[in-house]
């Protein structure tokens, strides 16, 4: 899989998005990201795998502590490929809104 495939299917499931969110607070210990999932531990570990795998978190032990922190650049790349739609519909309604007023003026000078 490429890089944006990864990111987007890491983001694609609310409990990663949740830990994504968690974690733009500051870097946090497994325990602390597990705590707000009613799941079992090994959710966590898998949907942390996951986000893992795309580059979105790192861990690093501090001790007997696993910290872990995001990395929010594979998100950019999500944001440009986003941003390319974004820029396909405006060019769409900038020519609708340019067809009405031609079609508007139109109107206005046969009265």
């Amino acid at each position: 899989m490429d890089q944006l495939t990864n990111v987007l299917t890491a983001i694609s499931h609310p409990s990663r998005r949740a830990i994504i969110r968690q974690l733009s607070h500051g870097p946090a210990r497994f325990l602390d990201v597990a705590d707000q999932f009613d799941t079992a531990l090994n959710a966590v570990t898998k949907h942390l795998k996951l986000l893992e795998r795309a580059g979105l978190i790192e861990r690093e032990k501090r001790g007997r502590e696993v910290m872990i922190s995001l990395r929010a650049e594979p998100l950019r790349e999500v944001a440009g490929w986003v941003h390319e739609y974004e820029r396909f519909w405006n060019e769409r309604l900038d020519e609708f809104e340019h067809h009405f007023k031609a079609r508007k003026a139109k109107k206005e000078k046969k009265k």
